[in-house]
């Protein structure tokens, strides 16, 4: 079984470093760069199916040039290898530009299954494993919380988290699966994948190389064109009030202010 793995290199949420460049575009040497939570819990999942049924993980990756370091954790994780695309051209892509590059890049690896997390960190946007999925023709799982492949049939059942539980759903494959938390926590990567991951191969591949069909710069559908701050917190009011009176006056301050 041959499973790609959508990874993005993305600051590291826990540092708190996030900042705009005067570009009006997230300013990636002001914090240290990690492996995109939600993609973790996809790679593990990718892991432990290959671990079940054979084959090899791929983890691909659209993002600058030095974010392969980043990409050798997926590989100590237990990736044989990776993809990782870089152009200059694509500084600041938006998303619809993101999803025609990764899906080009796909088409270009035979593969029974495609996993991404569920969103990004600094992103949050959720939408690329649709695109992915709807760029290549193919049928998408989303929200899953299991993943079974039956390779004998050549489909895949999912489980997909819902508002009141969850839905069981199968598609043949190949196929997208948008993945959540519930398939379960990432391994830490071993000293012994630590070393490998040196050795693995991350092949570096350009807008050129895959073939895209992107508009880079003035063609991209979405630009940012300014960022403020947001305004300073108000001063907050205590209500001190029996409770009776209390519930009345926030349900009139609620009142007042409601929008329709």
């Amino acid at each position: 079984m041959q499973i790609l793995v959508l990874t993005k290199p993305v600051p590291d949420p826990a540092a708190g470093a996030e900042r705009l460049g005067p570009d009006l575009r997230l300013d990636r040497a002001a914090s240290p760069t990690v492996v995109n939570g939600n993609d973790e819990y996809a790679l593990e999942a990718a892991l432990q199916l290959v671990e079940a049924n054979g084959g090899e993980v791929i983890v691909l990756s659209m993002a600058p040039a030095n974010a392969a370091e980043t990409m050798r954790k997926a590989l100590a994780m237990g990736a044989a290898r990776g993809i990782h695309v870089t152009d200059p051209a694509l500084e600041g892509a938006d998303m619809p530009t993101t999803i025609a590059v990764l899906a080009a890049a796909a088409k270009q690896e035979p593969f029974d299954l495609l996993l991404a997390g569920i969103d990004t960190s600094d992103g949050t946007g959720g939408a690329v494993a649709a695109g992915v999925a709807a760029r290549l023709g193919m049928p998408l799982l989303s929200a899953a919380a299991s993943i079974e492949p039956d390779a004998g049939a050549g489909t895949v059942r999912v489980k997909r988290l819902s508002a009141k539980g969850y839905d069981v759903i199968e598609a043949p494959m190949p196929a997208v699966i948008a993945c959540t938390q519930a398939l379960g926590a990432p391994r830490y990567p071993s000293l012994k994948g630590i070393m490998a991951a040196r050795s693995r191969e991350i092949a570096s591949r350009s807008l050129a190389d895959v073939s895209a069909e992107v508009a880079p710069g003035d063609g991209w559908a979405t630009k940012v064109l300014e960022a403020d701050a947001p305004p300073a917190r108000a001063a907050g009011r205590v209500v001190q009030q029996p409770a009776a009176e209390a519930a009345k006056t926030v349900v009139d301050f609620l009142a007042d202010r409601r929008i329709i």
